[in-house]
């Protein structure tokens, strides 16, 4: 996964976007719905946030308050840097986050959870909840697919293919998995917790 997500740097945003490989594909009321997304973001309380998986900083740019980014590659923080001239980038890992306890008040995250399988899951929320207080996770919705998990091929613009594994939530779902939490917002691609 790493791999894929270094090599789909440069064209991450196309997916945000509706460009390029997605310019064709089908997603009725995207725009409106993205945002929504981006709404609720910009609504969260100031806070001094660490975003894990920034990725190329899309969302990073609307978090409220002092913002620390993320990401194990290059390639996205490289991106992001542009995007998110404000955050503080970092590379590193979301398993095992270079920071000291309580560093943060926040933790965000967008599109990351939804990777990780157990074990991972599991080494995520406990760093997540040992750094911060709070722990936002945006993610993709239930709502549009009709598995809760599969494993996807994703073929890049250079025509490389990749096998990546995702899952999708509805918000009590996701909600229930973290112990507890409020849902923020829940549409048709997007769903955002807070616990």
């Amino acid at each position: 996964m790493k791999a894929y997500y270094e090599a789909r740097a440069r064209e991450y945003d196309d997916w945000w976007l509706g460009q390029g490989r997605f310019a064709e594909r089908d997603r009725p009321d995207w725009d409106r719905q993205r945002a929504a997304l981006i709404a609720t973001i910009q609504g969260l309380p100031r806070a001094r946030t660490l975003d894990v998986a920034c990725g190329t900083g899309f969302l990073t740019r609307h978090l409220p308050g002092d913002v620390v980014a993320l990401d194990q590659s290059q390639g996205m923080l490289d991106v992001a840097a542009q995007q998110a001239p404000n955050a503080d980038l970092v590379r590193g890992e979301g398993t095992a986050l270079p920071f000291e306890d309580t560093s943060f008040d926040r933790v965000f995250t967008s599109h990351f959870y939804g990777h990780l399988e157990e074990d991972e899951r599991r080494a995520f929320l406990a760093e997540a909840r040992r750094v911060a207080r709070e722990l936002v996770i945006a993610d993709a919705s239930l709502a549009h697919s009709p598995v809760a998990e599969e494993y996807q091929e994703r073929v890049l613009n250079d025509g490389s293919c990749w096998e990546v594994y995702k899952r999708f939530f509805t918000g009590d779902g996701l909600a229930a998995e973290l112990g507890g939490g409020e849902v923020l917002h829940e549409g048709r691609y997007f769903v955002v917790v807070r616990a």
